[in-house]
């Protein structure tokens, strides 16, 4: 008798039928149920293959938020987190700290320290 074990078993996922997990199961059951939903309500008036259309926007984002995953995240976090970086992401500035008015500061104090360890030094001998 064999037994295959994962040789990752963090990626270990337990199946509930026909081979997906729950949230798989639920999010495709609502897809296909709304899916099938908005084709039989706009059927009538727009026409099969048009109501096929309308509703694969509709059912492409619920079915992706089941099977979907990046880095550990879900679809709707991966979403949520280009939707923060694109529109409320703040703007980064930078200011250097090279210019020249700044190195210039910067050797007058390094001078003013060389100066003052020379006269310690004077003092001392």
């Amino acid at each position: 008798m064999v037994i295959e074990i994962s040789k990752d078993i963090e990626q270990y996922k337990e199946s509930v039928i026909w081979g997906l997990t729950a949230k798989q199961m639920i999010y495709s059951l609502a897809s296909v149920g709304i899916g099938g939903g908005l084709v039989l309500l706009l059927y009538q008036q727009i026409g099969l293959t048009a109501s096929a259309y309308v509703a694969m926007p509709v059912v492409a984002p619920i079915a992706l938020g089941g099977f979907y995953t990046y880095n550990g995240m879900s679809f709707y976090e991966v979403m949520r987190r280009k939707i923060q970086m694109l529109f409320f992401n703040c703007t980064l500035l930078y200011v250097s700290t090279e210019s020249e008015t700044e190195l210039k500061r910067l050797m007058r104090e390094v001078e003013v320290i060389q100066s003052a360890r020379k006269k310690c030094r004077k003092k001392g001998r």
